[in-house]
Order: C-alpha cells, then structure tokens, then sequence
C-alpha cells in the first residue's frame, strides 16, 4: 500500500500547527465516511470498491473483447472526468506511446474534450481507412463539446456501416434512466453503461466510465478494483496511519502558512495525465468561495529545465507533492564506454531508474533548502494495483481536504457561468436577453 511522508514539510510546519488541523481533519473524515456533509448525495465512489456492480463489470469486460475484435480504433468521446481518468490511466499504464506501439488491442483515441476543428479534422484523418467503435460518455447527453463529437462521429459510422452495422458499434455510458443520451441508446440499441447517479464525472474512473476503455487497451481493471479496495480499507480507516488523513492534514497546514499552490511531480513521464486528472479532481472540488490550494503539475526531470528554476526561486507559495515508485517494471542498465568521452562510466552498471531516484533526492534537497515544503506519495510497481491504490487515495484525500477546507467538494458551480455566456453568444433559444447583454459588453 503507498504510504505519505511530510517529512519534507516538517522546517515549514511546526507541530503546534498539525495539532490544530489534526482534529479538524478528523472531523472531515468523519463528515465523509458517515456522509453528513454537503455532496452527500454524491459520495456513491466512497465503497464503489467493494459494492461494484459485478454483473456489470462483467459486461464491460465482454464490450471491450468485442471492441478488440471488431475494431482497430476505439474513440472515447467526452470531456473533464468522463475522459481524463480514462487517459490517465491508458498512459500510466501502457505508456505514451500506447497508440503507437505494436500491440493486440486497437488504439484509443479520445475526442470531445474541445471545440478545435483541426484536432477534429486530425482525429478523421486518422480514422478514415480503419475499423472503429465509440464509446460516449455523458450524462445527459447535452454538454456541448461531446454531443458535437458524437453528432460529427455518429454520421461517420453511420456512412461507414450503415444504422444497423453502427449501431453495434456505439457503447453509450450514460444515466440509467434519464437524458437525452438514454433515450438515443434505447432507441437505437446501443449497449448502455451506467454513469451511477450517486458519483460525479471527477470521481468516476472507477465507474464504467474510466473501466471500458482502459479495458479495451487491455489493462486487467480486475487488479485496479482491487488495488482500490486495498486503498478504501486504509482510508476509510479512523486508526493511523491513514495515507489520505496524512496528506489531507499536510497540504491544509501549509495552505494556513500561505502556500496556495500545489505543483504535483512525478519522474516518470506514464505519470503526465494522471497530473491532469488529479488538477481537475482538486481544483474542481476545492476552488470555491474564493477558497483552495491552485492545483499544477510538471513532468520531472523535464520541467527541471524549465520550470526547474520557479520552483527553486521563485515566489515561496508552493507547495511539491511527488509520487514516486520503489521500482521499474523494466529497468535499463548504463553501458560502459572505453574512451568515456561524455564523461558518464561513473555510471557504468547502475540501472535508470536508481539514477532517476537519486535525481529526485537531490532536486527534494535542493528545493527544500530553496524554501519549498516536499510531500512524497510513495508507491510500489507502476502497475494496475498500484494505480487503483492512487485513484481511491486521491479522491479520499480529496473529500477530507475539501470539507476541511470548509467547502462543498461535491459540487461545480463556476463550471456553469461560461456556458451560460456561451450559449447565449451561439443563439440558443431562451438565451436572448443574455446574449443583447453579452453583445453590448463585447462592442
């Protein structure tokens, strides 16, 4: 199980201060597990580990053998939580090269995360002469950018092998019951998954949202749901050390110093879009009530060499989470060179991925004494146990951290304010008087 260290945090953080957010964090956990506070309508994700529906899990894995036999490509199509924890855990996995490496499974590609015709027209161009399916994910079935997608890729499949044939290609994750999504799968028979009422989009990669396609690039979601119930045993847990308690209590000390910035790090470059998933899980459930940490993330040691030198210099309002692994899953040994003209058989015999660990040591040092507290999440093998362990973890320290912070984490009401102005500026019916105000403003 991955364990948290503040051992980084301890010249920025006197003990007086963790006493004081002891008790409040305390009383957040409690707020989460006995589900009393605000969002608690929405804490399905809490025991999803263990209460998992498993004739649908069984069903998704039937999908995805019929996606790897049907189709060479597999389009995700949807935004924020219902394609980020997808990707993630794809990259985290399988690598950045997934869709270029030669392997058994198709490719997946993810669309309907933007309004950019060029990376539309691209997506198109790389479909054009091969087999494909479409797994949509949306609630409602309404949001802007993938219903645009599915409108552009329905039409597509629809040419390409007719309503029937597409029909049998399109797996819709969707409300169980209700929205316009629904409707369109029951009436064109699309195999339906549900997005649980209970678990918001940022909290559902553990849903049949982030499971189906993680399936089709063959991870083993089996092993992840379990590397997750290992995770909810310890965080759900009151007796220490509990790693979601641990972090949760880290970050909000720090927040109370004036450290309003977290900046997540990982030198593992499989790790990228787990950054982008966890800056979407924290700062759509903390930003609120002019409240919360500003959640970034940088690839190390890339970003040594260029955000290398805001992070040791820079303004001191930041805080350095890194996730690290105490081993590869394949390892490469540096050679020995007989002239050694580039100076590196120092290095002779040593394995990357303990060069890497000590270029995490001594960047924590160097930052430290630059003024920077250090966070480690430490984890075991990059692996399906250990990326469900994180998933759960994250979320865990999430809700804690949020009602410690005194906020609903549960809810997304900035979200909305631009798509009012948005739709109002596209003409849509019932948006008027909006839009003549909006109009007037942009003169």
């Amino acid at each position: 199980m991955l364990k948290v260290s503040l051992d980084g945090i301890k010249r920025f953080v006197f003990d007086s201060d963790m006493d004081k957010i002891l008790s409040d964090i305390e009383k957040a956990h409690k707020t989460l597990i006995e589900r009393s506070g605000g969002g608690k309508e929405f804490l399905g994700w809490v025991d999803l580990p263990r209460s998992y529906d498993r004739d649908e899990l069984a069903r998704i894995k039937e999908a995805a053998a019929r996606i790897q036999k049907d189709s060479q490509v597999l389009l995700v199509i949807g935004i924020g939580g219902s394609y980020l924890g997808a990707r993630a855990a794809i990259e985290f996995i399988k690598s950045p090269f997934y869709n270029q490496k030669e392997k058994t499974t198709p490719e997946v590609l993810f669309v309907g995360n933007n309004l950019s015709p060029a990376y539309i027209n691209d997506i198109m161009e790389l479909i054009k002469d091969r087999d494909f399916s479409i797994n949509v994910i949306s609630k409602s079935g309404t949001t802007t950018e993938p219903a645009i997608a599915f409108r552009l890729f329905k039409n597509e499949i629809e040419k390409r092998y007719g309503v029937q044939g597409a029909a049998r290609r399109i797996y819709a994750t969707t409300d169980k019951a209700r929205g316009v999504l629904k409707q369109v799968a029951d009436a064109q028979g699309y195999e339906s998954f549900v997005v649980p009422d209970d678990i918001g989009g940022r909290f559902s990669v553990l849903t049949a949202v982030g499971l189906l396609p993680c399936a089709v690039a063959g991870l083993d979601v089996d092993i992840m749901l379990d590397g997750a119930r290992e995770a909810m045993d310890a965080c759900v847990s009151a007796s220490e050390p509990n790693p979601a308690r641990i972090y949760a209590a880290g970050r909000n000390a720090l927040y109370r110093k004036g450290y309003s910035v977290e900046v997540l790090a990982c030198y593992e470059p499989n790790f990228r879009f787990m950054g982008e998933w966890w800056k979407q899980l924290y700062g759509e459930s903390e930003g609120k009530e002019h409240k919360g940490i500003f959640p970034a993330s940088v690839e190390l040691t890339a970003d040594l060499h260029s955000m290398g030198q805001y992070l040791q210099d820079g303004e001191r309002l930041l805080i350095e989470t890194v996730v690290t692994f105490d081993r590869p899953l394949k390892d490469i040994v540096i050679p020995a060179q007989e002239d050694d003209g580039d100076g590196l058989n120092f290095l002779a015999g040593q394995g990357l991925h303990s060069i890497n660990a000590q270029a995490f040591k001594g960047t924590m040092l160097a930052h430290i004494d630059g003024g920077v507290p250090i966070i480690e999440v430490a984890c075991g093998a990059p692996d399906e146990r250990t990326l469900g362990q994180l998933i759960y973890f994250f979320e865990a320290a999430c809700g804690i951290s949020g009602y410690t912070l005194g906020v609903n984490p549960f809810d997304q009401p900035g979200v909305e304010a631009y798509k009012v102005n948005m739709f109002a500026l596209l003409g849509k019916k019932g948006y008027e008087a909006k839009r003549e105000e909006l109009l007037k403003r942009l003169k």
